[in-house]
């Protein structure tokens, strides 16, 4: 699992109104259809063009960042690689479309439809009969049987990552051949159409022995265009070869060769022809651009190593280089030597790097600020909402898609992507970036200026008053002032001393909590409104937001509460002596953990304006950099951190992919707490009763409905909070068409390929 963006629905599922001092609640009203977006927020770019301006033949080369472990898309340690061998080499019975729609793959399928709900719902599936796999076996019931009987969990032999929605299915009957599949559910299930994509053979699938260790570094039978032909795990690269058994389109290219390339490395490779497509990082997207620039110039580059040096510094270098001191004078000429040496290796690649180009799109894939609210601070939602209310959403995706020209819009939901059926902006649910209703929140959570922290001078000061108080009244000194027993010297240090799971302070009283509480259920309602449902029966649904979960409820502060000064126009005198909030002693310091490696530079950026947007309102965080292997399975999964970044794919199928992801922490049997996917650790009983909902309402309306109330309900919580879409930026061989940016859209293999030269004729189309 990348910290930075699960790009495929495999490893997604194997493995985040009050004006100051008076309680209002705006004016709200459910979202209407035209306000859901219709169209994504950014077209795909893959050059597409018609199979007959396809040349046949060549030999594609794909960077994948690495080879897959396992070519079972439903074992543990699958990834993207993993999926793209699939989604060539093996039947799908639904693909994406460009909106992230399920769409029926006609290969494959001939039709698909529910056609009982009563007393069971029934699938019938009708197969192309054309479609057989590579060993000439037609494919049919059998296989799908056999898919279930692996994937339906009874059988703990089989070494499966996931299973929903193949726990529902009761039975798989012929139909009136072998070319019909009748799938009986013993529960209602939404997302039918998720399940057999892709379909294995039987031969993979009939029992735990083949599943576990049959398909990890070799399919021998396979039905797509492709077959795999080579799984060269030394030299890093899996070899796709036409299939001859394709009963479609036949594959324009010969060959499609996945090659194992680090992020790092993809300029260089790149620019030396090994690779003609790969996902890049904005870094090289410049290069390439500045590659296009310079075409037909000549002399030396303005960019690139060497390029900042000014000429005061080059004679400085030549004279320490030619100078009396030798020890000197070798280093200088030994860095010297260096810089050359990179100027030269810069500019062969920036020549190579002139025959590509970039195709950007949005990825699938939104990046969020995680709240950790399972301890600390975090584990009071006023104190996470107003975390949320400090952001400038806007700016933050404006930070990272504006100077790559892609719409810097925020991200709405957390279930579904702009252009998606399910997709609502439903972020009022938890109201808009306001400092002043930020500082209101901390306010009431007992977070205040000036107060004394342990372990600093103020707090001596005023423990030693304290202390003179008590003698002067004939009072124990050490009653008087509160302190503790256990010979602490009351140093407050992050990490140390925050309190454990289970053991959380109490927050202070809130006068207003309940009423508080009801405004912010009431504005998540408005915005999902649940058909017969009142706001009183939410509020019973929801329920505690966490186990164990410390903190009076409520959201705003109560009334007559004064909100700090804009911060926008500078600390006052006041606010400047004030110093940080604190809270019984501590201050309100915050973890921020994030990556360090080479490609995570766009983070880190959003990181630093996040940490001074908290600031503004009395926030202090604490950046923890770590190595980009560990942070995930360390820290995030771990639960190891306050905030977090990092990134959620999305789904066609939100009600089932992403209810592990919200669902609400539940005591394990050896008591510690079983989160699923949930790292923020916040969810609620309603949040789940939706999405359960959601999974079993076979109206497909009333479904989504059911998600975008959830949803609602999500930011309400204010666990995990949308910035932005990620920026699909991929490099290509100028004359490489329908492959680039697919968005959602799942490739159609068969049709990519290499664009025809003028007067070029092929036999195929």
């Amino acid at each position: 699992m990348s910290h930075d963006g699960l790009t495929t629905r495999a490893v997604m599922r194997s493995v985040a109104f009050l004006t100051a001092g008076a309680l209002t609640l705006p004016v709200l009203t459910a979202c209407s259809s035209d306000d859901r977006a219709s169209a994504p927020a950014a077209a795909q770019d893959i050059a597409l063009t018609p199979r007959d301006k396809v040349a046949d033949g060549a030999t594609l080369t794909w960077a994948v960042d690495a080879l897959p472990e396992t070519l079972n898309a439903f074992q543990a340690d699958a990834d993207a690689a993993t999926t793209r061998v699939a989604q060539a080499t093996l039947p799908a019975m639904f693909r994406l479309d460009a909106r992230g729609r399920p769409q029926r793959d006609p290969d494959f399928l001939e039709s698909a439809e529910v056609v009982e709900t009563e007393p069971r719902q029934v699938v019938l599936y009708k197969l192309n009969q054309q479609a057989v796999w590579s060993d000439g076996r037609e494919i049919g019931a059998d296989d799908f049987a056999a898919q279930w009987r692996a994937l339906s969990g009874k059988d703990t032999a089989y070494w499966t990552a996931r299973n929903a929605g193949y726990e529902r299915i009761e039975r798989i009957d012929r139909g009136a051949n072998n070319l019909e599949v009748r799938v009986t559910f013993a529960k209602p299930f939404a997302d039918w159409r998720a399940l057999f994509t892709p379909l294995y053979p039987k031969d993979v699938m009939g029992t735990p022995d083949s599943f576990n260790d049959g398909a990890r570094g070799k399919l021998k039978v396979s039905a797509g265009p492709f077959a795999v032909q080579k799984f060269d795990t030394k030299a890093g690269e899996a070899t796709l070869q036409r299939s001859a058994r394709w009963w479609g389109g036949p594959a324009k290219l010969d060959k499609l060769v996945l090659r194992a390339v680090p992020r790092d490395k993809r300029a260089a490779a790149l620019a030396a022809g090994k690779v003609d497509l790969a996902e890049i990082d904005p870094g090289e997207a410049r290069r390439i651009a500045l590659a296009a620039r310079d075409r037909g110039t000549s002399g030396p580059l303005a960019h690139g190593p060497g390029a900042a040096i000014t000429p005061g510094q080059a004679l400085r270098s030549w004279a320490l280089a030619h100078g009396e001191d030798e020890e000197a004078a070798e280093a200088e000429q030994l860095a010297r030597s260096r810089t050359r040496k990179a100027v030269e290796r810069y500019a062969d690649e920036q020549a190579g790097l002139r025959d590509l180009t970039v195709r950007k799109s949005l990825e699938p894939a939104y990046t969020q600020l995680a709240l950790n609210g399972s301890t600390g601070p975090l584990s009071d939602e006023r104190v996470r909402r107003a975390v949320a209310r400090a952001l400038d959403r806007d700016e933050l995706a404006s930070v990272v898609l504006s100077p790559l020209g892609l719409p810097a819009k925020p991200v709405g939901s957390h279930l579904a992507l702009a252009g998606q059926p399910a997709y609502t902006d439903s972020s009022g649910a938890l109201g808009k970036q306001d400092t002043a209703e930020a500082r209101a929140l901390l306010a009431d959570a007992g977070w205040v200026p000036g107060g004394p922290v342990k372990g600093t001078k103020d707090a001596k000061d005023a423990k030693e008053k304290a202390e003179d108080d008590a003698k002067k009244a004939g009072a124990d000194p050490d009653k008087a002032s509160g302190s503790d027993q256990d010979g602490s010297d009351g140093t407050y240090i992050v990490g140390r001393d925050d309190p454990k799971p289970g053991d959380l302070p109490a927050s202070l009283p809130a006068p207003a909590a309940a009423a508080q509480r009801i405004a912010v259920e009431r504005q998540a309602a408005a915005f999902a409104p649940a058909a017969g449902e009142d706001g009183e029966q939410a509020r019973r649904q929801d329920g505690p937001q966490r186990i164990g979960q410390g903190g009076a409820p409520g959201a705003y502060a109560p009334k007559g509460t004064a909100a700090p000064r804009d911060p926008s126009a500078g600390a006052s005198p006041a606010e400047a002596a004030a110093g940080p909030l604190a809270k019984d002693g501590k201050p309100l310091t915050l973890r921020f953990v994030l990556p360090s490696g080479p490609g995570s530079e766009a983070l880190r950026a959003v990181g630093e304006r996040i940490s001074r947007m908290l600031e503004r309102i009395g926030i202090r965080t604490e950046t923890t950099k770590v190595a980009d292997d560990s942070y995930f399975k360390d820290h995030i999964a771990s639960g190891q951190y306050d905030l977090a970044l990092y990134s959620w794919p999305g789904t066609a199928y939100p009600a089932t992919d992403a209810r592990p992801i919200y669902a609400k922490p539940v005591p394990a049997a050896d008591g510690s707490l079983n989160v699923e996917q949930n790292y923020t650790r916040v969810g609620t009983d309603h949040i789940d009763q939706l999405l359960d909902q959601a999974s079993s309402e076979l109206d497909e309306e009333r479904s989504r409905e059911l998600v975008r109330q959830a949803d609602a309900r999500i930011w309400a919580a204010a666990g995990s909070i949308p910035l932005y879409q990620r920026p699909e930026l991929v490099a290509v061989r100028k004359n490489v068409v329908n492959a680039g940016a697919f968005g959602f859209e799942t490739p159609i293999y068969q049709n990519i390929g290499l664009a025809k030269s003028p007067g070029h004729t092929s036999g195929h189309k």
